[in-house]
């Protein structure tokens, strides 16, 4: 295994450790945020979200990394978000909650697993298809939120993280 393999399993482990130890996993906590009777799982995301941002754009900044932008564009982002919100409705479980759910011992779980390796494979069967049609609609390019704005991508995440804490707090006074 390469230094990668094993820092990528570890951080896979630690996320579903973590995963774990916030309920995010449990049932009733998806359909409590579906319904937004509960926002943990989306506290959880954005904390992870948060996080992750900061790390990655240190490495950037200190180039140890280098940031490769996906092409941003709406056809692919609308589809792909409806198929996602539609499997994570159904299956009540999203497709890292669905691992972390057969990893406790929640076996009916195994067919959200098996629904993202089903659906992996008719997307890359169907790529060709996509690359001229759904991802040619309004293809904005590889691009990323900074460079949309104009602005250091500094000033994007300071901006993200106080609306997030802001939402946080309403979150808390509302009891969601």
């Amino acid at each position: 295994m390469s230094t990668e393999q094993i820092l990528g399993l570890v951080t896979g482990l630690a996320f579903g450790f973590f995963l774990q130890k916030g309920r995010v996993l449990r049932y009733d906590k998806q359909v409590s945020a579906m319904l937004f009777k509960d926002m943990t799982i989306l506290k959880f995301m954005l904390s992870a979200i948060i996080v992750g941002m900061f790390g990655i754009l240190a490495l950037n900044d200190l180039e140890i990394i280098k940031l490769s932008h996906k092409a941003m564009n709406v056809g692919g982002v609308v589809i792909g978000g409806a198929l996602f919100g539609i499997g994570w409705a159904v299956m009540g479980y999203c497709p890292g909650t669905s691992v972390g759910a057969i990893g406790e011992g929640r076996w009916h779980a195994i067919f959200g697993a098996i629904g993202m390796i089903a659906g992996a494979a008719v997307y890359a069967e169907l790529f060709p298809f996509f690359k001229s049609t759904v991802l040619t609609w309004a293809d904005f390019g590889k691009i990323g939120l900074p460079e949309a704005l104009g602005v250091n991508h500094w000033v994007v995440a300071v901006i993200f993280t106080i609306i997030t804490i802001a939402m946080f707090r309403w979150f808390e006074k509302k009891g969601i």
